[in-house]
């Protein structure tokens, strides 16, 4: 965690994603969306970049992600 990251909530995992797995560094109930702010229940996490170490709640959000990464 950066040094600007805000403390993680309640339940709030903390994983490592790489590419189509990702490692619980610490156990909890769901992780953060890096686009939407949605809470993602971890048995529901399909995207996430392993570049940026982000998860995303649903296709649309990691699109929108990739564009801004991309500049398109």
């Amino acid at each position: 965690m950066n040094m600007h990251a805000k403390p993680p909530l309640p339940d709030e995992a903390i994983l490592h994603y790489g590419d189509g797995e990702y490692a619980v560094m610490r156990p909890g109930k769901f992780v953060i969306c890096a686009v939407s702010g949605k809470q993602i229940p971890l048995e529901a996490l399909r995207y996430w970049n392993p570049r940026t170490q982000e998860a995303y709640a649903g296709p649309e959000e990691a699109t929108a992600r990739w564009k801004a990464l991309n500049g398109r």
